[in-house]
């Protein structure tokens, strides 16, 4: 089969585009063969050696976590869809019994094990689940890993309520977006912000109700101005962004972290978390019930995740290097060889 394999941690041009031999299932396995795949962050890190667990001992291997495509085989005792069946791929494997934390062996799909950058992949049975009809492979793709991030983060975490008000900070691809769709799908009123004004009206798209560039002097202000006070923040940037997103939360509300792309907050404003009596929570990923919400909320509503652009296969290190520069919206797709 057509792959794309991970060589040398040297970053994305050290991707070779081979042949490789199809995978085989076991007990309890299903093999998809996929028609697209999505990229996420960790894809790019983890050709720099910047991902835990990506070692040279473990190469050559096949990036990947996202994937759609229809399943072609069965190991023994597997369940799930049958074979023909249109599918995407829950890329949270093992998470564990409790619905809470993941346990000792969870991991996700793509390094170490083999990933979805290739015309076939075998899981675990239990993590393949029907496409929603209403999705391409390509739109359906773009979902996983980040769409299961941003459920999890708003509904079992933050605990989102219809007429709430949500804050999405540094919208742009991958999970930011899925934020303000799933938040405004479910009744919320969602403000982002950008360092592009240009993103923020196209994030108007997705159910945002508005937005400020915070490269603006009094962002915060602009944005208190704008959404009053704040029920909930689900927040990826970190750095002195938080301060703010404790300032514009109401007493009671909540911020969701999920990662920290601008870096450790510097001074802490632990003694407002205390007087303003706010939950802090921090979440990553989801269980393969969220998973299977997640799908079922975007069926409901006739969601469409934004596709940012399409590559080949073969053109996978320039997608990912259209990744880093970090100037487009939504998720960015291969499509898979037939």
């Amino acid at each position: 089969m057509k792959s794309i394999r991970l060589h040398e941690l040297e970053g994305p041009d050290e991707l070779v585009y081979e042949d490789v031999p199809e995978p085989e299932p076991g007990p309890g396995e299903t093999v998809v063969r996929l028609r697209a795949a999505a990229l996420n962050r960790r894809d790019l890190f983890a050709t720099q050696g910047q991902y835990p667990g990506v070692t040279p001992d473990i190469l050559p291997r096949i990036p990947g976590s996202d994937g759609s495509g229809e399943v072609v085989a069965r190991g023994e005792g597997a369940e799930g869809p049958d074979e023909g069946t249109e599918v995407v791929i829950n890329p949270a494997l093992y998470w564990g019994d409790d619905p809470r934390v993941p346990g000792k062996e969870y991991r996700i799909l793509g390094i170490p094990d083999d990933g979805t950058f290739a015309q076939f992949v075998k899981v675990p049975s239990d993590h393949v689940f029907p496409k929603p009809s209403h999705l391409s492979h390509e739109e359906a793709a773009a979902l996983p890993l980040a769409a299961l991030t941003a459920y999890r983060a708003l509904v079992t975490r933050g605990g989102v309520a219809k007429g709430e008000t949500v804050i999405v900070p540094g919208v742009s691809g991958g999970v930011a977006t899925f934020l303000v769709q799933i938040a405004s799908a479910l009744g919320a009123r969602v403000f982002v912000t950008s360092g592009s004004d240009e993103k923020i009206e196209e994030s108007k798209e997705f159910g945002a109700e508005g937005g400020v560039n915070y490269n603006s002097e009094d962002w915060s202000k602009e944005l208190k101005n704008m959404a009053g006070s704040v029920d909930l923040s689900a927040d990826h940037v970190g750095g002195e962004n938080f301060n703010a997103l404790v300032s514009l939360a109401k007493p009671g509300g909540r911020i969701v972290v999920f990662g920290a792309t601008a870096g450790p907050t510097p001074k802490m404003m632990t003694i407002r978390l205390a007087l303003k009596h706010l939950d802090v929570l921090g979440t990553a990923m989801g269980t393969a019930e969220e998973f299977g919400a997640m799908l079922d909320l975007y069926a409901e509503h006739g969601l469409r995740p934004k596709v940012n652009e399409t590559f080949p296969l073969e053109e996978t290190a320039s997608a990912l290097h259209l990744m880093e520069e970090g100037s487009g919206m939504g998720k960015i797709v291969l499509n898979i060889p037939a």
